[in-house]
């Protein structure tokens, strides 16, 4: 079973420098920090900007820069970059060039896990899969690791729980991108759909090729778990040489993997069936959550969790914060949190949830994709849409023949807006399309301030 290099490896007498403070810099910092290494932290924000996380290198003896990436980051042996970090940066192409080591944070915390990792990347589902996961590890294993892209930096649980059983990551293409050693025993593809395209100069062949960056260094032990309905998820998990794999798929049978017949969930492995869940014992809401599901599931049962633990698991389930998130009913209206729909994708799937009338709050960073495949769902299901933020032209654009368009200046007036226009029985769906990065630090706040906007509220009547 694949492991880490080891969780007491010493760094003693190496130089590392980490670009970007960010979550997982400061952790990367810290753990390196941990081993031994004489480690140098640069990040272009301006000083003043930054007084926390200084406050916190500083406490560690980790001697940072700010406002610049000075030539001083060039001296060391190798370097860490965080995510927000292009791997087109003039600073990164430079450190290649002088012949450094560039890693992600991912790697470098991989090198010091002992457990076992299952690790899950794709363009949606990736947090509700991890989430799942980890709570179906978690009734057989006392210390279970849940980190990664969800908000706990890999590096940071790795310092908290050396001794962990097992490792549940949620991993972006930008974590991929810089990975050398890293190695998952259970590699899950959620799916591959455009996303990010800027970071990747449009090239979706390239966003495909960091996604299949999860299995490179997978060996005949090891086992990728991928969703057979998608194609570029097919075409990523087809240049796999040496994992074991197994599908999941939400619209037809398999002879091998996880699917659904007629509404129970079912997974054939071996030639042997259980039934995990009944559709309708969910209580997270989708065709996508139902995906989630059977991925995890399969997962979980690779990883060696009993099929009574996965059926009581599945059935227990409530969701995530800031995914198909029911924040409150008022006067008959749903108001739901699905600030984490940061691609056209996620959108796609939160619509094809609801049968009824749907007002949408959509806007903030644009990432370039085309907004094409939301249209015949907004024409069919969108009342009308509230949209705010840097791409509120491009998206008013893209709709303003299919339906209602209410521009607003944030998202306070963008939930005050939108409960003048709601009537008993509508859903008002916070799910942007968009990176939150124009307005909010990231998903979570932008949901978070959705929250307290929608809890402001006052009811008219009594609430349901």
């Amino acid at each position: 079973m694949s492991q880490g290099v080891s969780n007491t490896l010493s760094l003693r007498n190496q130089r590392w420098t980490v670009l970007g403070a960010a979550r997982s810099g400061l952790a990367a910092a810290e753990l390196l920090a941990a081993r031994g290494a004489d480690v140098f932290v640069s990040d272009r924000a301006p000083e003043e900007t930054m007084a926390e996380q200084k406050r916190v290198l500083e406490k560690l003896g980790i001697a940072c820069e700010f406002g610049r990436h000075s030539e001083k980051v060039f001296e060391c042996d190798a370097m860490v970059i965080s995510p927000g970090i292009p791997s087109d940066a003039p600073v990164v192409r430079a450190a290649v060039a002088k012949g450094l080591s560039v890693i992600s944070e991912l790697e470098l915390a991989s090198r010091f896990c002992a457990a076992p990792i299952i690790a899950v990347t794709g363009t949606n589902g990736k947090t509700t899969t991890t989430v799942l996961i980890g709570e179906l590890l978690r009734r057989v294993h006392d210390d279970v690791i849940v980190a990664g892209n969800i908000g706990l930096p890999f590096a940071k649980a790795v310092m908290r729980a050396p001794n962990a059983g097992y490792a549940v990551l949620e991993v972006s293409s930008f974590q991929l991108d810089h990975v050398e050693t890293f190695h998952p025993h259970i590699a899950v593809i959620t799916n591959i759909t455009p996303d990010h395209l800027g970071r990747y100069g449009m090239d979706f062949d390239r966003y495909l090729a960091s996604k299949q960056r999860i299995c490179t260094n997978q060996g005949r032990e090891d086992f990728v778990v991928f969703n057979a309905d998608d194609e570029a998820t097919l075409e990523a998990v087809g240049r796999c040489v040496e994992p074991a794999t197994i599908g999941f798929s939400s619209s037809r049978v398999l002879t091998e993997g996880a699917f659904i017949r007629g509404d129970q969930l079912v997974l054939k492995v071996r030639e042997r069936e259980y039934e995990i869940v009944h559709r309708a014992d969910l209580h997270v809401p989708g065709r996508h959550n139902v995906e989630n599901v059977l991925a995890a599931a399969t997962a979980a049962f690779l990883a060696g969790v009993p099929v009574g633990d996965i059926q009581q698991g599945c059935a227990a389930f409530r969701g995530v914060p800031h995914r198909m998130e029911n924040v409150r009913t008022i006067d008959g209206v749903d108001y739901v949190n699905d600030s984490k729909a940061t691609n056209v994708a996620s959108v796609v799937v939160a619509l094809e949830s609801y049968a009824r009338p749907i007002i949408l709050i959509a806007g903030g960073e644009d990432k370039g994709s085309s907004y094409e495949p939301m249209r015949p769902l907004v024409k069919e299901k969108v009342k009308a849409m509230i949209v705010l933020g840097e791409a509120a032209p491009r998206i008013a654009d893209a709709f303003q023949d299919v339906t209602r368009i209410v521009r607003v200046k944030d998202l306070g007036e963008a939930v005050r807006t939108a409960r003048s226009l709601a009537v008993h029985g509508d859903v008002v769906l916070l799910s942007p399309a968009c990176a939150s990065f124009d307005m909010f630090d990231n998903f979570e706040h932008r949901g978070d301030v959705f929250r307290e906007e929608v809890r402001a509220l006052q009811p008219q009547k009594v609430e349901a």
